[in-house]
């Protein structure tokens, strides 16, 4: 009962958010050359929309919610998550861990990542700790397209992308009811899992308010495989996740990310970081910032 007033708190919060997604996915709208006397170029646009300051540290609960249309179940995932970037510094782009809060019994597993800036040429180092075994175990990434958190995005799709790694192309603005939005097509320079992306930007009054709501990801074929919408939120001159809503429309399976409890900028050391923290839990960040941990 307690998951069923959950989930129905979730999306009749996200009422809005998911009109806005309807209005998208659903209306053509029409598509137009910028109205301005100013010459937008797609790596412009993708450079100030597109990349936005998460601020230097987060604290948050993410939420995942994994849909399987095919068999009609729905399993949902909670994560007390912890983030740090370190801008580059020895080559590190940043550090995240997560905290299983639910299920019940996964309670007390913990994962650590730490990826590097795409000049390294690096894959990112992930550990998990698994509490019945209570070993710590080194998780390698074959793929950069495997799942991330069993959803349809991939490590690849929330890692970081440096700006020359694809070509991109402004192919103007698009209108739908009212709202503005700027599309970008962008295409790997190097292998990838995808022929092209569709990026949309909500245009805002300048490029500090400006922000990627949709992209639609291509196969090598040219076929549509799956919508991504992003609905964020601001805090204290940080932009977070709010909700992120993922459609794949191969198999019609839908993932949904929600974030809540966002604290930034809370001063989290590197020594946070650690094995030892991975076995503790969350009481070892206890007292970091000005709340409590949960």
């Amino acid at each position: 009962m307690l998951r069923n007033r959950f989930i129905k708190k979730i999306f009749s919060r996200a009422v809005f958010f998911l009109m806005l997604i309807a209005s998208l996915l659903f209306f053509e709208g029409r598509s137009y050359a910028a109205e301005s006397d100013v010459i937008l170029t797609g790596e412009e646009i993708v450079a100030s929309c597109g990349i936005k300051s998460a601020g230097d540290d987060q604290r948050s609960r993410l939420t995942v919610i994994l849909q399987n249309t095919q068999q009609g179940t729905e399993k949902r995932s909670v994560y007390r998550r912890y983030w740090k970037g370190y801008a580059g510094l020895d080559g590190v782009f940043d550090k995240m861990l997560l905290f299983t809060e639910y299920p019940p019994d996964a309670v007390g597993s913990a994962f650590m990542r730490v990826s590097y800036v795409a000049e390294a040429e690096k894959t990112a180092d992930q550990w998990i700790y698994l509490p019945l075994l209570k070993k710590i175990r080194r998780v390698s990434i074959r793929d950069p397209s495997d799942s991330f958190l069993n959803s349809d995005l991939t490590y690849a799709d929330v890692g970081q992308r440096a700006l020359s790694a694809d070509n991109h192309k402004f192919l103007g603005i698009k209108a739908v009811q009212g709202l503005d939005f700027l599309q970008v097509e962008s295409v790997p320079v190097g292998a990838s899992a995808y022929g092209k992306r569709i990026q949309w930007y909500l245009r805002g009054e300048d490029w500090d308010t400006c922000a990627s709501v949709r992209i639609d990801y291509f196969t090598k074929e040219g076929v549509l495989s799956k919508i991504q919408f992003n609905k964020w939120q601001q805090i204290n001159g940080a932009w977070v996740w709010d909700r992120v809503l993922v459609r794949n429309m191969i198999s019609g399976n839908v993932s949904i990310f929600v974030v809540g409890d966002v604290d930034v900028n809370i001063g989290l050391k590197d020594e946070l970081f650690s094995a030892r923290t991975l076995r503790v839990g969350p009481r070892a960040l206890a007292g970091v910032g000005k709340k409590e941990v949960e």
